[in-house]
């Protein structure tokens, strides 16, 4: 018998995601104030970046305010999501992040950290993927097996999201999709501690995006994209691991696939700049400009443009693997993938009879987004 939502329910998931906007909202115009004052600008001395003004890219403060206070306002201690291991992680983040944005932070260490972040939520958090459900033919997995996958997930989001923010209300635009086609779907599944977490994280970031947008007032910087990088990969392992969970539309063996085709944007961005890298000889490490973002500033497009171009693909891709579920998994991540390598490749094409050379430009600076 199908469950509907109550009007208490509905009250309280609006209620969340209207705090989490308007803590947000208060936030952001005091940030770039002290901001301003104190000169704590982006760095305009790095050759990937695409403005000329000087830009305060401390937005993430707000972000995370907004989401730890929302969410220790209604967030439910439940065995679902255990809150005090999540909050602690994004405490973690949330100090490299700061350290990041202001002074800097070397690779090794942010590796270090995100890796104890990633194992707090993994070991004693208990958020971590135990079975594929056919995907690649791997179902049940062991202990060791599903932790090391689960860390090297949780990292690789985590930073995912970090290299996509390189143009306005790019990786903004991409955590309020993610998190809000999660929301939908823990609504949907009667996962209210985990719509709550997707909700406030959705809102937190909406009411940040008013100032990200072109011409953007303030960044989001290392604070903020990693900490929507890291509740992501956290929103989709929990996915992964409702199987059994009412209104699941008896699709569980779709389940890697939707969760993975929600995040196919800064998923496919992260393995495309870091094969480029490798087979220019030089290291995964080292940033550039051959993101997806910079090959649509090159075809002339805007940043407002690119970022509803990259969103508008991105949400076709998870409307369709919805509606193709039954397809199952290793289908569905397969016509993913090659639909973003076409549009990749139709993309670099139309740059180079546009403009004839090289393409690609080789590292020159550590990492950093």
């Amino acid at each position: 018998m199908k469950e509907y939502l109550t009007h208490h329910q509905y009250f309280s998931y609006a209620l969340q995601l209207g705090s989490s906007i308007l803590i947000s909202l208060i936030a952001i115009p005091s940030i770039i104030h002290v901001s301003k004052l104190h000169q704590l600008y982006d760095d305009l001395s790095k050759h990937r970046k695409s403005h000329s003004d000087e830009i305060p890219r401390l937005g993430g403060i707000a972000i995370f305010v907004s989401f730890t206070i929302t969410l220790l306002l209604f967030g439910i201690a439940d065995t679902v999501i255990p809150i005090n291991y999540l909050l602690a992680s994004c405490i973690l983040m949330f100090a490299m992040g700061i350290k990041d944005d202001l002074s800097g932070v070397n690779p090794g260490t942010k590796i270090v950290l995100q890796f104890l972040a990633s194992m707090i939520l993994v070991v004693p958090g208990k958020i971590r993927i135990a079975n594929l459900y056919g995907l690649f033919d791997i179902y049940e997995l062991n202990l060791v097996s599903s932790i090391i996958l689960s860390v090297f997930f949780i990292m690789f989001i985590t930073n995912a999201f970090n290299l996509i923010d390189g143009i306005d209300g790019l990786a903004a635009s991409t955590g309020i999709l993610v998190n809000g086609s999660f929301s939908i779907l823990f609504i949907y599944m009667h996962q209210m501690e985990l719509a709550t977490v997707s909700l406030t994280m959705t809102g937190a970031i909406l009411g940040f995006i008013k100032f990200n947008l072109s011409p953007a007032k303030i960044f989001m910087g290392d604070t903020g994209s990693l900490l929507i990088g890291l509740i992501s990969s956290v929103m989709a392992l929990k996915f992964f691991s409702l199987e059994d969970a009412p209104g699941t539309f008896n699709q569980v063996y779709a389940t890697p696939a939707i969760a993975i085709i929600i995040l196919m944007g800064p998923i496919s961005d992260t393995i495309r700049v870091l094969l480029i890298r490798t087979s220019n000889g030089t290291s995964p490490f080292r940033a550039d400009r051959n993101h997806t973002h910079h090959m649509m500033l090159r075809l002339g497009l805007t940043h407002l443009q690119a970022t509803a171009i990259l969103i508008s693909i991105n949400m076709t891709g998870i409307v369709l693997a919805i509606a193709f579920a039954d397809s199952g998994s290793a289908s569905l991540i397969t016509y993913a993938g090659i639909a973003y390598i076409l549009f990749n490749w139709v993309t670099a094409l139309i740059i180079k009879l546009k403009t004839p050379g090289p393409h690609t430009i080789k590292q020159t600076e550590p990492l950093n987004s």
